[in-house]
């Protein structure tokens, strides 16, 4: 992980910066205070303002904004609306340069592997830009060509991220379970995912391989011989985007009884979804058929993650609050002991903010963001796969609140909620689940009598050891261990300072001329009253600070000034 060092202070400068001119001045100077920070109203809200920030301070600030904003277990509703707007869209780079990426990851000339190629792309952002072209087969492709140096850019802001976040730890407050490093932690996984064009060429061909048998589903195909980590070639899709639709326009009925029925078939029979189905990664087809583009944001449930689904589902429907919380409770990761009435509580009154949780409350995009904000909020950590989902469902939500908002959603989507309900509870689906809980308990029953053996084995011969953390305790033999430090020092120091004084005062130069124990006796003085000094600074420092916390501190001075700038 990256730290912070006087290589850093111009950017760190440079957002401070920005960070006041937007209205942030007095979150700076809390910094270091145990309060949370009052943010300067400038008139415009701090959602809003922060999002400018961000845009002001870069391509790789603004991805990070772009990727956080598919985060409710991160940021709060309001940021979440706000970043969602964030257009990552940069000048693109020369042909030239462009092509210097193609012809080195190829290893050969754009020529001898594309008939035709535009020199102008379709879209350009921080990362890569996308050229439409066509192969020697005449096959029409779109060629995603990562910006060259871009991975030395992402690495070097990532430092400055790090940076920045570090300085921050444990002096400015943030809410949920997420540290402003743990936050820059979340980005770099998703942006480091994202340099990689093979993930992404991954995730295309499992998610048009699992709708292989449905010809209303078009998702583009790899060319797996032209793509590589920094270039993607892909099947060029046309048709109309669905952020061109219109309500009442012949192809919206089609396509959202697809993009419904297909978003469920995802989650629920595939446990592969597409986790950023925006209007303009949706095309619909002159048919009606609807093609998804964009695999870079994919989420992977297992089998345990949508039966967890599918509970919370359940739940909802029957307004069980203590299910609700119990499975939140089962599946989240918690950062200390949580209060598990009042967190029921809170379910229940999330549950009777929608009024019983009925299944038309499911068309709600506010309900599942709610639940893992709620879960958050109690340093309850969901999988990341949740909030991924959550902000999935709520673009499917509204694309359909926009393009039919006369329908009734409930009624298109409920009988494939009753049948994946009636399906959890079928006889097949229970003997499964009562066969696989049998075999976990035999499995466990078979190995108890070897492990209790040898735990009578151990007791018998005296090598059972029983050991127990009591955090008091350890501050207290840290404060013995210290205090006894302190003292033998002392000793040693009040010695030295006897044995000084005395062979100070027995000298006589008429008696002994030239001895040396007037001078030996003056390097005993000086270094007892040394050793006195320094008793005194370190009971003083110790009082303050843990000796790991002065170490760390040390260290982290060195760095400062010796660090080198590093890749993350």
């Amino acid at each position: 992980m990256a730290h912070i060092d006087v290589h850093d202070l111009g950017r760190i400068r440079r957002i401070a910066a920005v960070l006041a001119r937007y209205g942030f001045g007095e979150l700076l100077d809390s910094v270091g205070s145990s309060a949370t920070p009052e943010l300067q109203e400038t008139g415009t809200p701090w959602a809003v303002r922060l999002r400018q920030v961000l845009v002001e301070l870069g391509p790789t600030f603004v991805k990070m904004g772009q990727v956080l904003s598919v985060r409710p277990d991160i940021l709060p509703t309001e940021l979440l609306v706000e970043f969602q707007k964030l257009q990552d869209e940069v000048p693109p780079v020369p042909w030239e340069e462009a092509r210097a990426v193609l012809e080195a990851e190829l290893g050969q000339p754009t020529g001898e592997v594309f008939e035709q190629i535009d020199e102008e792309p379709i879209a350009s952002a921080s990362i890569a830009q996308v050229h439409l072209g066509e192969l020697e087969d005449g096959t029409e492709v779109a060629v995603k060509v990562q910006r060259p140096g871009i991975r030395d850019v992402i690495a070097s802001d990532l430092h400055i991220l790090y940076s920045s976040a570090r300085f921050m730890e444990g002096r400015l407050p943030l809410p949920g379970v997420y540290t402003p490093v743990a936050i820059v932690q979340e980005f770099e996984a998703a942006i480091l995912q994202e340099l990689d064009f093979l993930q992404e060429a991954r995730s295309a061909e499992r998610f048009r391989d699992n709708f292989r048998d449905d010809d209303r589903v078009i998702a583009p195909r790899v060319h797996r011989t032209f793509s590589t980590s920094k270039v993607l070639v892909m099947d060029r899709i046309r048709g109309m985007a669905v952020s061109s639709l219109q309500p009442g326009d012949s192809l919206v009925e089609p396509a959202m009884t697809v993009l419904l029925e297909a978003t469920m078939e995802q989650v629920f029979e595939h446990g592969f979804f597409h986790g950023d189905p925006h209007p303009g990664n949706l095309f619909v087809q002159p048919d009606g058929r609807l093609a998804w583009l964009d695999f870079g944001l994919c989420g992977t449930l297992t089998s345990d993650m949508r039966e967890t689904i599918l509970a919370i589902f359940v739940a909802m429907v029957f307004r069980d609050a203590d299910t609700l919380a119990a499975t939140a409770y089962r599946v989240g990761a918690m950062e200390g002991r949580i209060d598990l009435r009042e967190f029921r509580g809170e379910m229940g009154r999330l549950m009777d903010k929608y009024h019983g949780a009925s299944l038309s409350d499911l068309s709600q995009p506010a309900t599942l963001l709610e639940f893992i904000q709620v879960a958050t909020r109690f340093q309850i950590r969901l999988p990341p796969e949740y909030a991924v989902l959550a902000r999935a469902s709520s673009l499917v939500d509204g694309i359909a609140r926009q393009l039919i908002p006369d329908a009734d959603i409930v009624k298109r989507v409920e009988p494939n909620a009753r049948r994946l309900m009636a399906r959890q509870l079928s006889p097949e689906k229970l003997s499964s689940d009562l066969f696989k809980v049998f075999a976990q308990t035999q499995a466990g029953l078979r190995g108890l009598p070897s492990q209790m053996d040898q735990v009578l084995t151990d007791l018998e011969r005296g090598r059972l050891e029983i050991v127990t953390r009591d955090p008091e305790a350890h501050r207290q033999r840290r404060a013995t261990r210290l205090a006894g430090t302190q003292i033998s020092l002392a000793t040693c120091a009040a010695g030295m300072l006897i044995t000084g004084a005395i062979l100070v005062q027995s000298w006589d130069p008429r008696v002994t001329p030239g001895t040396p124990s007037h001078w030996l006796g003056v390097v005993f003085l000086v270094a007892a009253v040394c050793m006195w000094a320094g008793l005194s600074a370190h009971a003083v420092i110790t009082a303050q600070l843990e000796p790991g916390d002065l170490r760390r501190g040390l260290l982290g001075f060195l760095r400062f000034f010796i660090g080198r700038r590093r890749g993350p």
